[in-house]
């Protein structure tokens, strides 16, 4: 506006009209400088935020939960081949379409999953198609099946191969499916990051009470007895849009060895763990991806708290902002050396009787949810030293009011000079009866900083937007896909009616 007061001005004091043109020209000009230096500034800052959380766009879209429908999972791993072989029918344009937009969201590696010939898997599959509607009523897609229908033997595996069952009790099996794990899985698209799940965090995540042996399905060289493949389950009782109380399996850690992409184990491991589970009288199965095939239930956001940004800047995880200094950036993410909550302590194993039905009574406002026994809580919140951290508020009355826990998944540094590992915390499950939410998480911030961490994540389900803009949590890119298996449901989901999180 002050441009065109000016020009304005000038041209009452004008009597040539030439010498009028000619300036308005000139001031025309540069307006539109203005405007494009603006625009190539606004283009440069949203480069700058695109780039700033490059590895947790990794960790957004969950490829270490790459279950059933990350067939190639983030090793690129080919399951497809025979069916690249054969002779494709046409694409419809709306398909290619929602490939285009799948493509620009996810990194360039795993573009491969979202190939059409990918979909005409997913589309033999008891799931949702793209562009089915949703029905009035929810329930099961495929066809009322027993126990007694499934195949007994187990799928056959190529030449040179074999099936197992790892027993996580026993330490080479332990250590084969870390060594695996950490050498195939998930790893961001710069080398820079590698996550690191240690055994204590794989002996705490895949064996729940009421666990299957037969759940943790290995594929070993037969000769050597490598484990070179593996998938699992485990058993969860779900809760879905507050009506239906299902038994199913949550899938996770799908992996093959790199150098055997080409052998079509990936598929063969799904469809083992599949009859697997339904030789167990269950039909359905949750599992989550960063990956958009047929058809997720709903789409969540992570977000990031930076709790070490000294370290998070020096190994490019962020950077300085304009006019920022790292004695500012520090200030800002200032956290005391203490806790603010009176009567808050560690979780122990005899607070699960008190803590389970308060846990589950919050979690009933939400339209998808894990309902606990008190077993179960007994074993996936009693702290584990770098596994996970578990805090209760008891009133001076003795009695629990309040409850948060958070869980440990660190990640490799690849070739930095200084620092070898980033610390992240995660934030689980939580409830709050008289301590407000934003004040339990401002506590587990101050206990994952006393304990080393470097960064505290936390997704935009359950009723975490109370907390995220107040203490400073930053949105991440990418997208962490819900999917069901073999059950259609009658809505999608928004973020806020999730309330299950899947390590």
């Amino acid at each position: 506006m002050l441009i065109f007061k000016s020009l304005v001005k000038f041209k009452l004091n004008l009597r040539n009209q030439n010498v009028w043109f000619n300036t308005l020209i000139i001031f025309l000009r540069l307006i539109e400088e203005r405007v494009g230096k603006r625009k190539r500034k606004k283009e440069k800052q949203n480069k700058q935020s695109k780039n700033k959380q490059r590895y947790f766009q990794q960790s957004q879209k969950k490829l270490k939960q790459d279950s059933f429908i990350n067939i190639i999972n983030h090793n690129q791993i080919i399951v497809m081949e025979q069916d690249k072989q054969e002779n494709q029918p046409t694409v419809p344009e709306e398909e290619k379409k929602q490939v285009q937009e799948a493509q620009q969201e996810v990194p360039t590696e795993n573009n491969t999953l979202l190939q059409t010939n990918q979909w005409q898997f997913w589309n033999t599959q008891p799931v949702p198609k793209m562009d089915d509607p949703f029905p009035e009523n929810s329930g099961p897609i495929d066809v009322i099946k027993k126990p007694e229908d499934v195949q007994k033997e187990p799928y056959n595996l190529p030449a040179g191969f074999e099936w197992c069952n790892l027993n996580l009790k026993n330490k080479d099996d332990l250590d084969q499916l870390y060594t695996l794990l950490v050498e195939n899985y998930v790893e961001d698209d710069d080398n820079m990051f590698r996550f690191d799940y240690s055994r204590e965090f794989l002996r705490w995540a895949l064996s729940p009470p009421g666990q299957y042996e037969d759940w943790l399905a290995g594929v070993r060289v037969t000769k050597t007895k490598k484990l070179v493949g593996f998938i699992s389950g485990i058993p969860v009782h779900m809760v879905l849009q507050k009506k239906d109380n299902i038994k199913m399996t949550e899938i996770n850690f799908l992996c093959v060895n790199k150098k055997l992409r080409s052998k079509r184990l990936a598929p063969v491991l799904i469809k083992e763990i599949t009859r697997r589970v339904n030789i167990k009288n269950m039909w359905q199965a949750v599992y989550t991806a960063g990956v958009l095939i047929p058809k997720p239930i709903s789409i969540a956001q992570y977000f990031h708290r930076s709790l070490n940004p000294k370290k998070l800047i020096e190994i490019n995880f962020s950077s300085l902002g304009k006019n920022q200094t790292m004695a500012r950036v520090q200030k800002l993410y200032k956290l005391p050396e203490e806790t603010t909550i009176q009567g808050l302590r560690p979780f122990t194993k005899k607070d699960a009787a008190a803590v389970t039905p308060l846990l589950n009574k919050y979690l009933e406002q939400f339209d998808l949810y894990h309902s606990f026994s008190v077993e179960d809580v007994k074993h996936y919140f009693t702290p584990v030293e770098n596994v996970i951290y578990s805090y209760v508020v008891e009133s001076q009355d003795k009695q629990i009011t309040d409850f948060f826990s958070f869980y440990c998944l660190p990640s490799t540094i690849i070739n930095h000079p200084k620092h070898n590992q980033l610390r992240a915390a995660y934030s689980y499950y939580h409830f709050s009866t008289a301590t407000p939410l934003k004040d339990l998480i401002y506590n587990a911030l101050i206990l994952a900083k006393k304990y080393d961490f470097d960064v505290f994540n936390a997704l935009n389900l359950m009723e975490n937007t109370q907390f995220l803009d107040e203490l400073l949590f930053s949105p991440g890119d990418g997208n962490l896909h819900y999917y069901l298996y073999n059950w259609r449901l009658s809505e999608q989901f928004k973020p806020s009616q999730l309330g299950m999180v899947l390590v």
